[in-house]
Protein backbone atom coordinates (compact mmCIF):
# COMPACT_ATOMS: atom_id res chain seq x y z
CA UNK A 1 0.00 0.00 0.00
CA UNK A 2 1.65 3.21 -1.15
CA UNK A 3 1.21 5.98 1.81
CA UNK A 4 -0.42 9.16 1.34
CA UNK A 5 1.18 12.40 2.60
CA UNK A 6 0.09 15.42 4.25
CA UNK A 7 1.95 18.55 3.46
CA UNK A 8 0.96 21.87 4.14
CA UNK A 9 3.05 24.81 3.17
CA UNK A 10 1.14 27.19 4.95
CA UNK A 11 3.49 27.98 8.18
CA UNK A 12 -0.12 29.07 9.96
CA UNK A 13 -1.59 25.75 9.95
CA UNK A 14 1.78 24.02 11.26
CA UNK A 15 2.01 26.91 13.64
CA UNK A 16 -1.68 25.95 15.40
CA UNK A 17 -0.50 22.02 15.81
CA UNK A 18 2.61 23.39 17.67
CA UNK A 19 0.41 25.65 19.99
CA UNK A 20 -2.56 23.30 20.38
CA UNK A 21 -0.26 20.64 21.42
CA UNK A 22 1.97 22.73 23.68
CA UNK A 23 -1.38 23.97 25.56
CA UNK A 24 -3.31 19.86 25.70
CA UNK A 25 0.34 18.83 27.22
CA UNK A 26 0.12 21.98 29.80
CA UNK A 27 -3.43 21.15 30.48
CA UNK A 28 -1.94 17.67 31.91
CA UNK A 29 1.08 19.07 33.42
CA UNK A 30 -0.55 22.08 35.40
CA UNK A 31 -3.63 19.85 36.51
CA UNK A 32 -0.77 16.74 37.99
CA UNK A 33 -3.36 14.38 36.17
CA UNK A 34 -2.44 11.39 33.57
CA UNK A 35 -3.50 11.49 30.17
CA UNK A 36 -4.96 7.59 30.54
CA UNK A 37 -7.38 5.93 32.30
CA UNK A 38 -8.93 7.38 36.22
CA UNK A 39 -10.73 6.05 38.67
CA UNK A 40 -14.16 6.68 37.11
CA UNK A 41 -12.98 5.25 34.02
CA UNK A 42 -12.15 1.97 35.97
CA UNK A 43 -15.71 1.91 37.63
CA UNK A 44 -17.35 2.75 34.00
CA UNK A 45 -15.33 -0.36 32.95
CA UNK A 46 -16.58 -2.96 34.98
CA UNK A 47 -20.51 -1.36 35.14
CA UNK A 48 -20.27 -2.01 30.92
CA UNK A 49 -18.74 -5.31 31.04
CA UNK A 50 -20.95 -5.89 33.68
CA UNK A 51 -24.07 -4.65 31.30
CA UNK A 52 -22.97 -7.49 28.70
CA UNK A 53 -22.64 -10.59 31.00
CA UNK A 54 -25.12 -9.82 33.56
CA UNK A 55 -28.24 -10.70 31.36
CA UNK A 56 -26.28 -12.98 29.12
CA UNK A 57 -25.90 -14.94 33.15
CA UNK A 58 -29.41 -14.55 34.08
CA UNK A 59 -30.56 -15.58 30.45
CA UNK A 60 -28.98 -18.96 31.51
CA UNK A 61 -29.76 -19.31 34.70
CA UNK A 62 -33.21 -18.50 35.44
CA UNK A 63 -36.23 -19.79 33.73
CA UNK A 64 -38.26 -17.55 32.08
CA UNK A 65 -40.94 -15.85 29.87
CA UNK A 66 -39.25 -15.79 26.28
CA UNK A 67 -40.32 -12.51 25.64
CA UNK A 68 -38.15 -11.68 28.60
CA UNK A 69 -35.23 -13.37 27.31
CA UNK A 70 -35.85 -11.34 24.15
CA UNK A 71 -35.87 -7.74 26.28
CA UNK A 72 -32.45 -8.81 27.93
CA UNK A 73 -30.66 -9.77 24.85
CA UNK A 74 -32.03 -5.95 23.74
CA UNK A 75 -29.69 -4.78 26.83
CA UNK A 76 -26.76 -7.54 26.29
CA UNK A 77 -26.90 -5.65 22.67
CA UNK A 78 -26.92 -1.78 24.58
CA UNK A 79 -23.93 -3.33 26.51
CA UNK A 80 -21.71 -4.82 23.75
CA UNK A 81 -21.83 -1.42 21.92
CA UNK A 82 -21.09 0.08 25.56
CA UNK A 83 -18.20 -1.94 26.10
CA UNK A 84 -17.23 -1.48 21.87
CA UNK A 85 -17.18 2.83 22.34
CA UNK A 86 -16.21 2.83 26.01
CA UNK A 87 -13.38 0.12 26.89
CA UNK A 88 -12.42 -1.64 23.77
CA UNK A 89 -11.87 1.77 21.81
CA UNK A 90 -9.29 3.44 24.32
CA UNK A 91 -7.48 0.25 24.92
CA UNK A 92 -7.18 -0.43 20.70
CA UNK A 93 -5.60 3.10 20.91
CA UNK A 94 -3.17 2.32 23.91
CA UNK A 95 -5.30 5.11 25.48
CA UNK A 96 -6.63 2.97 28.62
CA UNK A 97 -3.01 2.14 30.58
CA UNK A 98 0.45 2.78 30.14
CA UNK A 99 0.89 -0.52 30.54
CA UNK A 100 0.64 -2.57 27.03
CA UNK A 101 -0.81 -5.72 28.86
CA UNK A 102 -3.81 -4.11 30.43
CA UNK A 103 -4.49 -2.00 26.46
CA UNK A 104 -4.19 -5.52 25.08
CA UNK A 105 -6.72 -7.37 27.66
CA UNK A 106 -9.22 -4.84 27.60
CA UNK A 107 -9.08 -4.81 23.85
CA UNK A 108 -10.09 -8.31 23.81
CA UNK A 109 -13.28 -7.71 25.19
CA UNK A 110 -14.24 -6.77 21.29
CA UNK A 111 -14.21 -10.74 20.86
CA UNK A 112 -17.20 -10.67 22.81
CA UNK A 113 -18.92 -8.98 19.62
CA UNK A 114 -17.31 -12.56 17.96
CA UNK A 115 -15.06 -9.97 16.01
CA UNK A 116 -11.05 -9.37 15.30
CA UNK A 117 -8.76 -6.89 16.86
CA UNK A 118 -6.40 -6.88 14.58
CA UNK A 119 -8.67 -6.12 11.63
CA UNK A 120 -10.16 -3.54 13.90
CA UNK A 121 -6.67 -1.81 14.66
CA UNK A 122 -5.81 -2.30 10.93
CA UNK A 123 -9.09 -0.42 9.88
CA UNK A 124 -9.72 1.58 12.37
CA UNK A 125 -6.31 3.24 14.10
CA UNK A 126 -4.16 2.86 10.85
CA UNK A 127 -6.74 3.45 7.72
CA UNK A 128 -9.94 5.71 9.28
CA UNK A 129 -7.67 7.35 11.85
CA UNK A 130 -4.65 8.68 9.01
CA UNK A 131 -6.88 8.54 6.16
CA UNK A 132 -10.13 10.32 7.60
CA UNK A 133 -12.92 10.04 4.91
CA UNK A 134 -10.53 9.77 2.00
CA UNK A 135 -12.80 7.40 -0.48
CA UNK A 136 -11.02 4.05 -1.34
CA UNK A 137 -8.70 4.49 2.13
CA UNK A 138 -10.78 4.81 4.75
CA UNK A 139 -13.03 2.15 5.09
CA UNK A 140 -15.67 3.84 7.57
CA UNK A 141 -17.03 5.38 4.13
CA UNK A 142 -17.23 2.98 1.80
CA UNK A 143 -20.63 1.68 0.32
CA UNK A 144 -22.59 0.32 3.06
CA UNK A 145 -24.53 -2.38 0.60
CA UNK A 146 -27.02 0.15 -0.88
CA UNK A 147 -25.81 2.70 1.29
CA UNK A 148 -23.58 5.81 -0.62
CA UNK A 149 -21.70 7.21 1.90
CA UNK A 150 -18.95 9.38 0.04
CA UNK A 151 -19.70 11.93 -2.46
CA UNK A 152 -17.07 10.26 -4.64
CA UNK A 153 -17.99 6.55 -5.33
CA UNK A 154 -20.24 5.78 -7.95
CA UNK A 155 -24.20 7.03 -7.42
CA UNK A 156 -27.01 4.62 -8.38
CA UNK A 157 -30.97 5.60 -8.44
CA UNK A 158 -32.08 4.19 -5.24
CA UNK A 159 -29.33 5.87 -3.31
CA UNK A 160 -31.86 9.05 -3.46
CA UNK A 161 -34.30 6.81 -0.59
CA UNK A 162 -31.18 5.80 1.16
CA UNK A 163 -32.02 8.23 4.23
CA UNK A 164 -35.29 6.05 4.83
CA UNK A 165 -33.66 2.67 4.34
CA UNK A 166 -30.24 3.58 5.42
CA UNK A 167 -30.94 2.47 9.24
CA UNK A 168 -32.25 -0.91 8.74
CA UNK A 169 -28.46 -1.83 7.32
CA UNK A 170 -26.86 -0.08 9.86
CA UNK A 171 -28.31 -2.54 12.34
CA UNK A 172 -25.94 -5.25 9.95
CA UNK A 173 -22.84 -3.90 10.57
CA UNK A 174 -21.94 -5.98 13.66
CA UNK A 175 -23.30 -9.13 12.33
CA UNK A 176 -21.45 -8.64 8.79
CA UNK A 177 -17.64 -8.56 10.83
CA UNK A 178 -18.73 -12.16 11.81
CA UNK A 179 -17.87 -13.10 8.55
CA UNK A 180 -16.27 -10.10 6.61
CA UNK A 181 -13.66 -10.47 8.82
CA UNK A 182 -11.98 -13.31 7.16
CA UNK A 183 -12.36 -11.02 3.31
CA UNK A 184 -10.88 -8.26 4.81
CA UNK A 185 -7.88 -10.30 7.15
CA UNK A 186 -6.93 -11.61 3.37
CA UNK A 187 -7.56 -8.04 1.90
CA UNK A 188 -5.07 -6.69 4.44
CA UNK A 189 -2.65 -9.27 3.86
CA UNK A 190 -2.48 -8.57 0.38
CA UNK A 191 -1.99 -4.54 1.08
CA UNK A 192 0.76 -5.69 3.04
CA UNK A 193 -0.82 -4.25 6.39
CA UNK A 194 -0.60 -7.61 8.61
CA UNK A 195 3.07 -7.89 7.89
CA UNK A 196 3.22 -4.23 8.69
CA UNK A 197 1.74 -4.94 12.12
CA UNK A 198 4.59 -7.91 12.61
CA UNK A 199 1.91 -10.40 11.89
CA UNK A 200 1.34 -13.52 9.94
CA UNK A 201 -1.11 -14.52 7.73
CA UNK A 202 -1.66 -18.27 8.55
CA UNK A 203 -0.93 -17.84 12.41
CA UNK A 204 -3.81 -14.60 12.33
CA UNK A 205 -6.27 -17.17 10.33
CA UNK A 206 -5.53 -19.59 12.74
CA UNK A 207 -6.49 -17.85 15.65
CA UNK A 208 -9.53 -16.44 13.71
CA UNK A 209 -11.07 -19.20 12.99
CA UNK A 210 -10.74 -20.96 16.83
CA UNK A 211 -11.77 -17.55 18.41
CA UNK A 212 -14.84 -17.35 16.26
CA UNK A 213 -15.92 -21.32 17.28
CA UNK A 214 -15.48 -20.50 20.78
CA UNK A 215 -17.22 -17.34 20.46
CA UNK A 216 -20.48 -19.01 19.02
CA UNK A 217 -20.69 -22.04 21.46
CA UNK A 218 -20.39 -19.57 24.14
CA UNK A 219 -23.20 -17.30 22.85
CA UNK A 220 -25.25 -19.78 20.83
CA UNK A 221 -24.17 -23.29 22.27
CA UNK A 222 -24.86 -22.58 25.93
CA UNK A 223 -28.23 -21.24 25.44
CA UNK A 224 -28.61 -24.44 23.62
CA UNK A 225 -27.13 -26.48 26.12
CA UNK A 226 -28.46 -25.01 29.89
CA UNK A 227 -31.38 -23.67 28.45
CA UNK A 228 -35.17 -24.90 26.79
CA UNK A 229 -35.25 -22.17 24.18
CA UNK A 230 -35.21 -23.66 20.93
CA UNK A 231 -32.62 -22.99 18.25
CA UNK A 232 -34.96 -20.78 16.53
CA UNK A 233 -35.58 -18.60 19.38
CA UNK A 234 -31.48 -18.19 20.13
CA UNK A 235 -31.22 -17.13 16.95
CA UNK A 236 -33.96 -14.83 17.11
CA UNK A 237 -32.09 -13.53 20.24
CA UNK A 238 -29.08 -13.68 18.48
CA UNK A 239 -29.59 -11.46 15.85
CA UNK A 240 -31.19 -9.00 17.71
CA UNK A 241 -28.66 -8.72 19.91
CA UNK A 242 -26.36 -8.06 17.03
CA UNK A 243 -28.82 -5.82 15.86
CA UNK A 244 -29.13 -3.29 18.70
CA UNK A 245 -25.28 -2.88 19.23
CA UNK A 246 -24.95 -2.58 15.30
CA UNK A 247 -27.80 0.72 15.14
CA UNK A 248 -26.19 2.09 18.18
CA UNK A 249 -22.58 2.19 16.94
CA UNK A 250 -23.23 3.03 13.40
CA UNK A 251 -25.15 6.20 14.83
CA UNK A 252 -22.47 7.35 16.92
CA UNK A 253 -19.98 6.51 14.11
CA UNK A 254 -21.52 8.27 11.58
CA UNK A 255 -22.64 11.34 13.02
CA UNK A 256 -18.91 12.23 13.69
CA UNK A 257 -18.00 12.16 9.77
CA UNK A 258 -21.17 11.49 7.68
CA UNK A 259 -22.64 14.91 8.74
CA UNK A 260 -22.97 18.55 7.12
CA UNK A 261 -19.92 20.19 7.76
CA UNK A 262 -17.49 17.55 7.39
CA UNK A 263 -15.75 17.38 3.90
CA UNK A 264 -14.53 14.55 1.89
CA UNK A 265 -11.88 15.69 0.36
CA UNK A 266 -10.07 13.72 -3.43
CA UNK A 267 -7.13 11.65 -2.87
CA UNK A 268 -3.95 12.80 -3.78
CA UNK A 269 -0.47 11.29 -3.26
CA UNK A 270 0.04 14.63 -1.53
CA UNK A 271 -2.38 15.76 0.56
CA UNK A 272 -2.85 19.67 0.68
CA UNK A 273 -3.52 19.95 4.40
CA UNK A 274 -1.35 19.10 7.70
CA UNK A 275 -2.71 16.31 9.14
CA UNK A 276 -4.55 17.77 12.24
CA UNK A 277 -6.10 20.65 9.89
CA UNK A 278 -7.39 17.54 7.87
CA UNK A 279 -8.61 15.77 10.86
CA UNK A 280 -10.82 19.25 11.88
CA UNK A 281 -12.29 19.41 8.31
CA UNK A 282 -13.37 15.71 8.48
CA UNK A 283 -14.63 15.35 11.77
CA UNK A 284 -17.29 16.65 13.93
CA UNK A 285 -18.26 16.81 18.03
CA UNK A 286 -21.86 16.47 19.21
CA UNK A 287 -23.58 16.67 21.83
CA UNK A 288 -20.89 17.78 24.26
CA UNK A 289 -22.73 18.87 27.52
CA UNK A 290 -25.03 15.31 27.09
CA UNK A 291 -23.63 14.08 30.76
CA UNK A 292 -25.33 10.67 30.20
CA UNK A 293 -24.42 10.58 26.32
CA UNK A 294 -20.99 11.39 26.59
CA UNK A 295 -20.47 8.47 29.49
CA UNK A 296 -21.93 6.01 27.25
CA UNK A 297 -20.96 6.65 24.12
CA UNK A 298 -17.06 6.91 25.41
CA UNK A 299 -16.35 10.00 24.14
CA UNK A 300 -17.08 9.57 20.84
CA UNK A 301 -19.23 12.45 20.60
CA UNK A 302 -15.50 14.34 21.11
CA UNK A 303 -13.84 13.22 18.07
CA UNK A 304 -12.53 16.05 16.82
CA UNK A 305 -10.25 15.57 20.39
CA UNK A 306 -10.29 11.84 19.63
CA UNK A 307 -8.71 12.24 16.04
CA UNK A 308 -6.05 14.91 17.52
CA UNK A 309 -5.06 12.83 20.72
CA UNK A 310 -6.46 8.88 20.64
CA UNK A 311 -3.51 8.46 22.67
CA UNK A 312 -5.89 9.74 25.39
CA UNK A 313 -8.13 8.60 27.32
CA UNK A 314 -11.57 9.60 26.38
CA UNK A 315 -12.52 10.66 29.84
CA UNK A 316 -10.63 13.86 29.23
CA UNK A 317 -11.98 15.10 26.20
CA UNK A 318 -14.69 17.17 27.85
CA UNK A 319 -11.92 19.20 29.51
CA UNK A 320 -9.83 19.70 26.37
CA UNK A 321 -12.89 20.09 23.87
CA UNK A 322 -12.57 24.18 24.58
CA UNK A 323 -8.71 24.19 24.35
CA UNK A 324 -9.17 22.39 21.00
CA UNK A 325 -12.08 24.93 19.85
CA UNK A 326 -10.40 27.94 21.03
CA UNK A 327 -7.18 27.28 19.39
CA UNK A 328 -9.03 26.83 16.22
CA UNK A 329 -10.93 30.12 16.52
CA UNK A 330 -7.46 31.66 16.89
CA UNK A 331 -5.97 30.67 14.25
CA UNK A 332 -9.55 30.90 11.63
CA UNK A 333 -9.58 26.75 11.64
CA UNK A 334 -13.36 25.81 11.78
CA UNK A 335 -14.34 23.64 14.21
CA UNK A 336 -17.54 21.58 13.03
CA UNK A 337 -19.96 21.25 16.85
CA UNK A 338 -23.36 19.65 16.56
CA UNK A 339 -25.19 21.34 20.04
CA UNK A 340 -26.90 17.71 20.52
CA UNK A 341 -27.92 14.36 19.37
CA UNK A 342 -31.03 15.43 17.29
CA UNK A 343 -29.54 17.86 15.36
CA UNK A 344 -26.10 15.81 14.78
CA UNK A 345 -28.90 13.35 13.73
CA UNK A 346 -30.60 15.03 11.22
CA UNK A 347 -27.81 16.52 10.07
CA UNK A 348 -26.73 13.21 8.85
CA UNK A 349 -29.67 11.73 7.68
CA UNK A 350 -29.55 15.51 5.59
CA UNK A 351 -26.35 14.24 4.31
CA UNK A 352 -27.59 11.08 3.29
CA UNK A 353 -30.05 13.11 1.14
CA UNK A 354 -27.37 15.16 -0.36
CA UNK A 355 -25.26 12.06 -1.09
CA UNK A 356 -28.44 10.44 -2.90
CA UNK A 357 -28.74 13.30 -5.35
CA UNK A 358 -26.36 13.80 -8.08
Amino acid sequence: MQPIKFTSKDKHEKQFVIDLRKKVNNYFKLNHISNKANTAMRVKTIVLIGSYLLPFFIILCVPMNSLIALGLTVLIGVGIAGIGMGVMHDACHGAYSKKHWVNNLLAGTLYLLGSNVLNWKIQHNVLHHTYTNIAGLDEDIDDKGPIRLSENKPLKWYHKYQFIYAFAFYGLMTLTMLTNDFSRLYKYHKEGLIKGQNKKMIHEVIKMVFRKIIYLCIIIGLPLWLTNYSIGQILIGFFIMHWTAGIILSFVFQMAHVVEGATQPVLQNNMQNDWSVHQLNTTSDFARYNKLLGWYVGGLNFQIEHHLFPNICHVHYKKLAPIVEQTAKEYGITYNLKPSFSNALLSHIHRLKELGRA
